[in-house]
């Protein structure tokens, strides 16, 4: 039986450690700039579609529906071509792979993050976050619903959510309690929302950028 750590990091993806807004205005303006504005605003109203029913964002399933609707249009290759080979490093927050070093200091470091099976991992990967945590990676429709199948992977006596959701992080803490710490980075739409601010309680640590983590005593805080 696996000995349980201390404690581990669990690190959420899109706009915790990368920022996902703006591969979303990247993506829109690409769409502007080679398709129009009919076709950008087609792809854009499927992938709130799909966002709406799965609860993540499916570029590449947007993708697909959208083809269905254009069989015999071949810019769906370049759309193709533009997603798997986006540059996600150039993406990272500053101080992102900072933050993972300092939480490594005390324990260990793993993404947890919502997404679909393909396009999520090749971002995990493109942007370095998969070699950071040394590949412990974990991705889940829902993550919050998935806490079983993460201790069984990690098995620790506290662990440390860093996520840009109020939402994701009230779930984790109503199932693992005190078990739990969560840090809530400020960034991006989600975390600026006024409503889900008044909705969901504070975080156990708020901070303006993921950045910022490094000038936190971890241990002290923790203990």
């Amino acid at each position: 039986m696996t000995t349980p750590h201390d404690v581990v990091f669990l690190f959420d993806v899109d706009n915790t450690l990368l920022e996902n807004d703006r591969v979303t205005a990247d993506l829109r303006n690409y769409l502007e700039r080679k398709f129009g504005p009919e076709k950008r605003s087609r792809y854009i109203a499927i992938l709130e579609q799909l966002r709406s029913e799965l609860g993540y964002v499916d570029y590449l399933g947007a993708l697909q529906r959208y083809r269905l609707e254009s069989l015999d249009d071949p810019s769906v290759l370049m759309l193709s071509e533009y997603l798997v080979n986006y540059p996600f490093a150039n993406r990272l927050y500053p101080g992102s792979l900072d933050a993972l070093e300092h939480a490594r200091e005390i324990g260990p470091t793993v993404i947890l993050s919502d997404g679909d099976v393909v396009f999520q991992p090749r971002k995990v990967r493109r942007s370095g976050l998969w070699e950071a945590v040394e590949g412990r990676v974990l991705i889940y429709v829902h993550k919050e619903q998935m806490l079983s199948e993460v201790e069984r992977h990690y098995p620790a006596k506290k662990y440390v959510m860093v996520d840009d959701k109020l939402r994701i992080l009230t779930a984790m803490k109503d199932l693992w309690g005190d078990r739990l710490f969560t840090i809530f980075p400020r960034q991006g739409h989600y975390a600026l929302d006024p409503k889900a601010l008044a909705t969901y309680p504070p975080a156990d640590l708020t901070i303006d950028r993921i950045g910022d983590l490094v000038n936190h005593d971890l241990k002290a805080m923790l203990s």
